[in-house]
């Protein structure tokens, strides 16, 4: 084993390359690899800094700003309360965008955003603010168990009783689908 070890120690521990011919290199072309090797280097790191500042504002953003959140559908329903009309049409607005399937429209009625709808429908003043508490009431009542609870709420003699729009077609189109919404589900709109 000795005599194996010293014919390859010359081998393993040379202090001198196999090919002890020396590499020349140009200073001006080994500045220019230098550099373009440091700009490439600063390019991928600017990229993953990027990439780290995306990813940890997407995170923060997603804890602080729930988009669908519960606080954000209770804040739409207390601007319903508001005295203010525009205020009243961005609840509404917003309520209408939340509706989007049947878990979130019994959400917006659990927390009272129904009730609260159908009280700014009957005190509106304006078209647009008849318009937006409309198409809010007809998203929430695509659910079936939203739409019994805007009938045992007297949704129907609410929305039979809105005036009528001369200028904005939609009122009409928001009032008559809910209607038939409403007829759909065998409630008797005649009332």
């Amino acid at each position: 084993m000795r005599t194996i070890a010293a014919t390859f120690s010359p081998y393993l521990w040379r202090r001198t390359p196999i090919n002890s011919q020396p590499r020349r290199f140009s200073t001006s072309s080994f500045g220019r690899d230098e550099q373009s090797i440091e700009q490439e280097a600063e390019r991928k790191v600017g990229w993953l800094l990027k990439l780290i500042f995306a990813g940890t504002a997407t995170v923060i953003g997603y804890q602080i700003f729930p988009y669908m959140g519960d606080n954000l559908m209770q804040q739409s329903v207390s601007l319903l309360q508001v005295k203010d009309p525009l205020f009243k049409r961005m609840g509404a607005s917003r309520l209408a965008r939340f509706a989007i399937d049947d878990e979130r429209r019994m959400k917006i009625v659990e927390i009272g955003g129904a009730q609260h709808l159908l009280n700014m429908l009957e005190s509106a003043r304006d078209d647009r603010t008849r318009k937006e508490a409309l198409k809010a009431l007809f998203a929430i009542s695509k659910s079936d168990a939203a739409a019994v609870v805007l009938h045992q709420a007297g949704a129907i003699s609410i929305i039979k009783s809105t005036l009528e729009s001369g200028e904005d077609a939609e009122v009409g189109n928001y009032k008559s689908n809910l209607l038939s919404r409403f007829q759909d589900l065998s409630y008797d709109i005649r009332s």
